[in-house]
């Protein structure tokens, strides 16, 4: 594999392209950073400060560059500075979040079941939108208990709703019923989920999040740039479960009609494998939707923004 030159904050791939974006995330959520050790970050973090300051040590290659930055972008909140919580990290969606989309997925859930699994996946969902979001500017916690909360209730009364409803059609023949319900996951969680990330940050549309120029030096606080933020994230989570949620049932149905009728014990496993594939597939094509470093004319933003800068675009990170 050939490496360009490295870039300092850059990436290898074109990002201006949904291909390019695609790969991008590819690399970053590679699950093998999630047992990258403490001695192991800090080396990667070292070797991209004496890039900064021109004392790389003879010997380090490009490749050892680009792959000390993926390093640190999957762990390490841009933002922050911070090591992101493992389970909450996007490297760590799909290996956390697999298990919660298997329980979404069982055949005949009973209401507990909807409702516990409905409740987890939306505290995980939580948990990442609260990891990855703009960390700019301060916010208190109880904004994102509050956020949480709301996001929780959403879920779990699309769920139920819709479960009921079909559940008390008389008109579906039972073969029906079995199946739309294996579907009903899907409208809830996208729902749920673009609730979540709008529930989570929607102080940002109040208090604006941080922009800045070609050089990462902060120029304000736009509040129409937090606006397009959360317009992007609210698509990103929209799409999201639709691949995860609708994949695994229609391959699963395919399964029933022959394999599963002969080996049932194989329901789980076969359920377990299709979610992880779809999720795997799913969640770098609803990341690379926008760019995280997302561009905005400066002529767009608030008039304070305009008399700080000459530049005519400004970026801002608008989270994962």
């Amino acid at each position: 594999m050939s490496y360009p030159p490295f870039e300092l904050g850059k990436s290898r791939y074109d990002l201006n392209t949904y291909w390019g974006r695609f790969t991008h995330f590819m690399n970053i959520i590679d699950p093998r950073t999630l047992f990258v050790s403490d001695a192991k970050l800090n080396e990667c973090r070292q070797l991209l400060e004496q890039f900064q300051s021109k004392t790389l040590p003879a010997g380090v290659t490009d490749k050892d560059l680009w792959e000390a930055q993926k390093t640190v972008q999957a762990i390490v909140h841009p933002d922050t500075g911070k090591k992101i919580f493992m389970p909450f990290r996007m490297a760590g969606y799909v290996p956390f979040g697999t298990p919660i989309v298997v329980g979404l997925l069982m055949p005949n859930p009973t209401l507990k079941q909807i409702i516990f699994w409905q409740w987890l996946n939306q505290s995980h969902n939580a948990g990442v939108n609260y990891a990855n979001r703009n960390a700019t500017q301060h916010t208190p916690t109880s904004k994102f208990a509050i956020g949480y909360l709301s996001a929780v209730t959403v879920s779990v009364s699309i769920a139920v709703g819709l479960t009921m409803i079909i559940r008390r059609a008389k008109a579906l023949p039972p073969r029906w019923k079995t199946i739309v319900e294996r579907f009903v996951p899907l409208p809830a969680v996208a729902c749920a989920s673009t609730c979540n990330v709008l529930f989570m940050r929607f102080h940002e549309l109040s208090e604006g999040i941080q922009v800045i120029d070609e050089q990462n030096k902060p120029i304000g606080v736009s509040q129409i740039a937090a606006k397009k933020a959360l317009t992007e994230m609210a698509m990103t989570r929209a799409f999201l479960p639709v691949p995860i949620l609708s994949i695994p049932p229609i391959i699963m149905l395919a399964f029933e009609k022959n394999i599963l009728r002969r080996f049932p014990r194989l329901n789980i496993p076969l359920n377990t494998v299709a979610c992880t594939f779809s999720f795997g597939l799913a969640l770098p094509m609803s990341i690379a939707l926008f760019p995280q470093k997302s561009k905005v004319a400066t002529s767009e933003l608030e008039k304070e923004i305009q008399a700080k800068t000459a530049q005519p675009y400004v970026y801002y990170n608008k989270g994962l």
